[in-house]
């Protein structure tokens, strides 16, 4: 990587072609394989090798298998029902758990030790400390999201061998091991400080940075280099549908917040009309992640069926009225010369 700059692994939004023009460009690309079966896995890894990638990361959700709940199920289904016949569909009768979590997955393990892609990146916690120590003695690097400077000292000590910093303002999912506990919110800005100052670890900063100047800025905070994932979604590569695509580059993407209704754990959207359904005080507990991604997929299918995007995940970080629209790779060279003009204006000597 001669860039410090990381495409984040966002599922259903990377594919091969993103992780290796960004690759090419001399940045770390990333493929989101948390949502894929281990063959189709491995498939987008020696797709992005074969389109030529150098250095590349595939990330991998370590959540907590799903706790059923039948009642909170189905009265989600029930609260949903009116919204899938507002658009001729039928409400699903039950709901699956449609992620395998990569702590419980060990084809997707076997699949990791013998593709060796270079970087492996864990999000929503960790695997068990011997699965690091086989990925790491497989001769690749691990990383993984942190939150907070508790989580970050539990990766530490586990060998996790870079932190990836995800203040608040990011977009999608948030990277909290416990789901469940207290989320302080921290920005990226003093979450990346604290770990630079409080461990020995590599640190990479994501969330809400868009340009050169916000990588300059968490660089100037110690940071190694910085992750952008809204930066990335309106590249033309990546696999995100017009819907998606025509909101981001609209004044409404300037509105996001956190909710758990699309998916059942807390990620940042664009303000659609499906974080409104969750934010309403009658809605119901939502079901646990990611059996309520079930129902989530399915009412925008059938929104989406009648020309209607408003219930998908438009997951987007805080900073997003600054997307631009441009090949990926191009990107990462227009980023560098921004962070590069960026210091000069901070500081005339370099």
């Amino acid at each position: 990587m001669s860039k410090p700059i990381v495409q984040a692994p966002m599922a259903g939004v990377s594919t091969p072609s993103m992780a290796a023009k960004v690759s090419q460009a001399g940045g770390l690309g990333s493929l989101g394989i948390g949502a894929m079966r281990p063959e189709a896995a491995r498939e987008a890894i020696r797709a992005t090798r074969a389109l030529g990638a150098r250095a590349f990361n595939v990330n991998v959700f370590c959540h907590r298998p799903a706790l059923r709940d039948p009642r909170v199920e189905e009265q989600w289904l029930r609260w949903l029902a009116p919204h899938f016949a507002g658009f001729g569909a039928a409400v699903p009768d039950h709901l699956e758990e449609i992620y395998t979590s990569f702590v419980a997955d060990p084809s997707m393990l076997r699949v990791l030790l013998e593709e060796k892609p270079p970087v492996v990146s864990f999000h929503f916690g960790l695997p068990d400390r011997e699965v690091i120590r086989q990925l790491r003695q497989a001769g690749v690097v691990v990383m993984a999201s942190v939150t907070q400077l508790a989580e970050a000292m539990i990766a530490a000590d586990a060998g996790i061998q870079v932190l990836v910093a995800q203040g608040v303002e990011a977009g999608g999912h948030r990277g909290v091991f416990d789901p469940e506990a207290t989320d302080e919110g921290l920005g990226i800005l003093p979450l990346t400080r604290m770990l630079v100052r409080k461990l020995d670890v590599p640190v990479i900063a994501a969330g809400g940075i868009m340009d050169g100047a916000g990588i300059a800025a968490v660089m100037m905070l110690g940071a190694q280099a910085a992750q952008l994932g809204t930066a990335f979604v309106a590249c033309p590569e990546s696999s995100i549908d017009d819907g998606y695509r025509t909101l981001l580059m609209s004044p409404s993407c300037a509105h996001t917040s956190l909710t758990r209704a699309i998916s059942g754990r807390p990620a940042r959207s664009i303000v659609n009309s499906f974080t409104a359904l969750g934010a309403l005080e009658q809605a119901p507990a939502v079901p646990d992640y990611p059996v309520a991604y079930d129902a989530g997929k399915a009412l925008h299918g059938a929104a989406k069926a009648r020309g209607n995007h408003g219930f998908g995940a438009q997951w987007a970080g805080q900073a997003a009225p600054l997307a631009r629209a441009m090949p990926a790779d191009e990107l990462v060279h227009l980023l560098e010369r921004e962070r590069i003009e960026a210091l000069r204006w901070a500081d005339p000597r370099t």
